[in-house]
This record gives structure tokens, C-alpha cells and sequence, in this order.
């Protein structure tokens, strides 16, 4: 039953006008969301915890950076600009105006340098810099200066580096949290704000705006330059299955898939409304690691054996397929980048299952089971751990393959129990050149046991390189080292590269300003509504 109302027509007409315009008043205007699906769902959210790109990738939303890199490789200015005394030892660092973390305190020097103590505790570069460094020491609000023992360059390269564990900033209270231990607040002063009330671990996370955030004036390139946010939102959305990802790009559903399948690729190719496009120009490379920590990778024989079993070729055709997009290469400091070596491509390449047997005898293998780790939600992960099994069962190897998403594998990477009581034997996975062509931005290089990343190698000769490659400034000597690195490398089984190769990414063509860079970004992005 309708209610009655004594109100005369006329006055009725002007409430329902005035309701009208009061609701089109409330209404929210349409925001601009961009919706992506990256490579797996977000986890792990500490970036100085994991190098894995997720997290990573995650950073670069809601953290800055002192410094950042250009398309040239420079080291720019970036939070921060820095003057350097003239005998190298003495750094001044001034944090620019107008810097505000997101709940609205002012960024200081004290945050930064917090920030770069937890990081150096754990990065690879930051644990060779520290040692090298005098003190640490705020000299204003907005002023810390560095003091060396010695003249090194791996202080700017190490507050600049692009991945896996960039030296992000976080408010002093949070970066006080031992490195071992997770953070569990996320503010940043970067482009964009963490939004925990919408958060579905391994599923959805969503980032909006950072009103606050100020860009620089120059033009953005790779990490460095002004982190121009064009749009209201971003949301990742996980879309394990890599075809209904495809499809929901397709219908408009998503805006943008970080990586396509290679044997997806002709189903988006010829679709106008569709952009494909390789991102990182630079590529990336393959490679799995070894647990050096117990039985039978303890053993530098075995480990050998492995490496001899594994043929580059079959990996980098059951990976990508099409020759287009990929290239045999032996060099664990990459292919094309100045400290390029093949030392070791005889063996490393291609497959020589004889050759293995031959060292697994030599060792006396006694048939300890390998367990490796199989991502199977990520394409550019799942064929990796299935060529590398069958290579291993051919060379006499007995093989445990245990299947699990990639954020379970990364949790897993840094457990040091024995592999009978759930820890492993070999992981795989791959990491950007653009950040791997030397001692330092290589996080598999690091030698130093269980200080190092996971797979804990313990070559104190190639520590000893790195060290002497940080002192030095001379071109030629440096490729001397390097290439002293890249034998020892091999024949200690410290990385087994498995290849290049490059990834290619799909976005509508209402999306314009989409970087070229090594690191996935989502600053420069316009979303046009047609």
C-alpha cells in the first residue's frame, strides 16, 4: 500500500527535483581503475624479506627510492641528491621538499637512514658496502651523510638498484623492525597508497592514488624521473589460470596482463584493441640454484653433474617455443652486457647426460632424492623444474618433484631444514638482465654461505673478487675479475643458467603511457573511457 501525501503537486515536483539533484550530487564520480594481472598473487609484502618480483614490483607502488636509474643506466636523483667530497669517502645526502609518508608525517633523514640499515643487513650489495662504511650519520631533517673507510662505487649503485631487493624507504618505526622479522604496517611516500582494508592475500590487492605524492619535474624513465599517477586506482587481480586471464582481457574485463604465454600469444596478436608489447627490452634469463647446504648438492661433483645433464635448448623450447624470443647462453653475468663470458658454454649449454654420469660415478652418488620445487600458476616458472627433472632421472638422479604455487615457493626459498624435513634440493626461476650484469645487482653471486641468497653457496674466493671489484674503478681490471667470477661460478655450481629470453605484455589500447622498463610500473598511465 502507497503511503498518502497532502503535499499540492507543485511542492511534490520541487522534493523530487531537489531529491534528484541531491542524489546526483552524492553519486561518486566514475573513478579510473586500471586492472591488471601480474605474474602471481601478492603474498609476501616486505621487499627487503623476498627478491621476488611480486614483492618487488609491490615496493615500487607504495615506496620510493633516494635514487633511481634511467634508460642509460644513470644514477638520478630521486628522493634524494647527494654531493661527494673529493677524495670519494664523504656522501651528503638532502632529501627534497615537500616528502610526506601516507599517513601524513614529514619523510626525515632518520627514516632513510633506518631504512638503508635494515636493508644492508640482508641485500647482497648492502652486506659487502657496510663494512666499507665509516658511519652513518644524520646532520639535519632532511640531511644524512655517509662516511667510507674507502672510495667505492657500490654506494650509489647500491641506493639505486633497480630489483631484486631495492633499497625502498619506510618510516623510521617500521624500518626498526629486524630484518628477520616481516613488517606488518605498509606506508611508503611513493606514488601510491597501500589499501589493507581491501587486501585478499594471494588474490586482490588494490593501490589508489597518493594525492601527497610529489613528483620530480624531469621525465620518467625506468625508476628515476617524475612518478606521474594519471589514474585513480590500480588493482592487481590473481588469475591463476592463464587462459581465463586471456579471456578477461579480451572482454575488457582487465586492462592489462603482465605476461603472456607464448602459446597464447597468436590469440592476442591480431586483435586491434589489443596492445603486445615486450617491456623490458633488456630481457631475462633462466637459471636454477642448488641447495649447497646438505646432500648430494653439498657435493661440487654432483652439482657439476646436474649442470652437465640440463641442455639450454630444451628448457628455453618448452619455455617460450618461438626462437623469436629467446637465445642459448652460458654467461652468468648475461649475454650482451659488458661483463659477458662463455667460459664454460661447452658444458653448460648443451645437454651431455654421458658427462653427467660420468661425475655422478666420480662422486659416488648414493641416490639421495632431489626434491625440486615446482611452481605450476606461473608460465614463465612451470616448464623449468619438468625439463630439469627428466634431465636429472636420464643422468642416473633420483627426482621428488614437489608441485606448489610460486608464493609458496618463495616462502619456501629460505627455509635451511633439510630437504627430508621439507626444506630442497634445487628451485628455479629467472631474473631481469637489466640488473644482473655485474657482481652486485647479481644476487645469485653472492658467495658467503648462509648470509647469501637461497642456495647459500659458500665460495670465499668469489667474495674476494666481489670485494676487489667494489674497490676497483679501473674498466679493464674489472673484466678481469668478472671473468674470474663467471669460472668459479660454473665450476662451483654457484647458478646454472638455463638461457635468455623476453616477455611479452598485452594491455588494452584504451591504456596509453605504459613504460618501456625492466621493472613493471603504473605511474605515466592514462585510461582513456573509450
Amino acid at each position: 500500500m502507497k503511503a498518502k501525501t497532502n503535499l499540492p503537486q507543485s511542492l511534490r515536483a520541487l522534493c523530487g527535483a531537489a531529491a534528484l539533484a541531491g542524489a546526483l550530487l552524492a553519486a561518486p564520480v566514475q573513478a579510473a581503475t586500471v586492472t591488471a594481472v601480474m605474474q602471481s598473487g601478492l603474498r609476501v609484502m616486505d621487499p627487503i624479506l623476498s627478491t621476488a618480483f611480486m614483492t618487488r614490483d609491490h615496493g615500487y607502488m607504495i615506496y620510493d627510492t633516494l635514487l633511481g636509474v634511467d634508460a642509460n643506466f644513470k644514477i638520478q636523483p630521486q628522493m634524494a641528491s647527494w654531493t661527494a667530497s673529493e677524495d670519494g669517502k664523504t656522501y651528503i645526502f638532502t632529501l627534497r621538499d615537500g616528502l610526506k609518508w601516507h599517513d601524513g608525517a614529514p619523510v626525515r633523514a632518520e627514516d632513510c637512514v633506518a631504512s638503508i640499515k635494515r636493508w644492508a643487513q640482508v641485500d647482497s650489495t648492502g652486506q659487502v658496502l657496510m663494512p666499507m662504511v665509516e658511519q652513518i650519520k644524520v646532520t639535519g631533517d632532511q640531511t644524512f651523510q655517509v662516511q667510507l673507510k674507502e672510495p667505492t662505487t657500490l654506494l650509489l649503485e647500491g641506493l639505486s638498484k633497480l630489483s631484486s631487493r631495492p633499497a625502498f624507504m619506510m618510516p623510521k618505526r617500521i624500518a626498526e623492525t629486524p630484518a628477520s622479522t616481516p613488517i606488518t604496517e605498509y606506508i611508503g611516500s611513493g606514488p601510491f597508497k597501500f589499501l589493507a582494508s581491501e587486501f585478499k592475500p594471494g588474490l586482490k590487492v588494490v593501490y589508489e592514488k597518493n594525492t601527497d605524492y610529489v613528483p620530480r619535474a624531469e621525465p620518467a624513465s625506468w625508476t628515476a624521473g617524475g612518478k606521474v599517477v594519471k589514474v585513480d586506482r590500480v588493482e592487481w587481480v590473481a588469475m591463476p589460470d592463464q587462459m581465463t586471464a586471456l579471456n578477461a582481457l579480451q572482454n575488457g574485463e582487465i586492462d592489462f596482463m603482465q605476461q603472456v604465454p607464448f602459446d597464447l600469444l597468436p590469440i592476442v596478436e591480431s586483435r586491434d584493441d589489443l596492445t603486445v608489447k615486450v617491456l623490458d627490452k633488456l630481457g631475462a634469463w633462466t637459471y636454477y640454484r642448488f641447495n649447497h647446504l646438505y646432500p648430494p648438492f653439498d657435493n661440487k661433483l654432483v652439482r657439476q653433474a646436474a649442470i652437465a645433464a640440463v641442455g639450454q635448448e630444451d628448457v628455453l623450447k618448452a619455455l617460450v617455443g618461438n626462437p623469436k624470443y629467446y637465445k642459448t647462453c652460458a654467461a652468468v653475468m648475461g649475454c650482451g652486457n659488458p661483463y659477458e663470458d662463455s667460459y664454460g658454454a661447452d658444458w653448460v649449454i648443451p645437454s651431455d647426460i654421458e658427462k653427467a654420469k660420468a661425475l655422478l660415478k666420480e662422486a659416488k652418488y648414493d641416490g639421495t632424492p632431489v626434491v625440486i620445487l615446482q611452481p605450476t600458476d606461473i608460465a614463465m616458472l612451470a616448464a623449468q623444474p619438468i625439463v630439469i627433472g627428466s634431465a636429472l632421472r636420464k643422468a642416473g638422479f633420483k627426482v621428488d618433484m614437489k608441485t606448489m604455487d610460486w608464493q609458496t615457493v618463495v616462502t619456501q626459498q629460505g627455509n635451511q631444514k633439510p630437504p627430508s624435513e621439507g626444506g630442497w634440493n634445487i628451485f628455479s626461476t629467472y631474473s631481469i638482465l637489466a640488473t644482473s650484469g655485474d657482481p652486485f645487482g647479481n644476487t645469485t653471486l653472492a658467495s658467503a654461505g648462509r648470509k647469501s641468497w637461497a642456495g647459500w653457496p659458500d665460495v670465499p674466493e668469489i667474495e674476494a673478487l666481489r670485494l676487489k671489484f667494489a674497490r676497483s674503478t679501473d674498466p679493464a681490471e674489472r673484466k678481469q675479475i668478472t671473468s674470474q667470477i663467471q669460472k668459479l661460478a660454473i665450476d662451483e655450481g654457484v647458478v646454472a643458467p638455463l638461457g635468455q629470453f623476453s616477455i611479452p605484455a598485452a594491455y588494452s589500447v584504451k591504456l596509453s603511457g605504459v613504460m618501456e622498463s625492466p621493472v613493471t610500473v603504473f605511474w605515466n598511465i592514462q585510461k582513456s573511457d573509450k
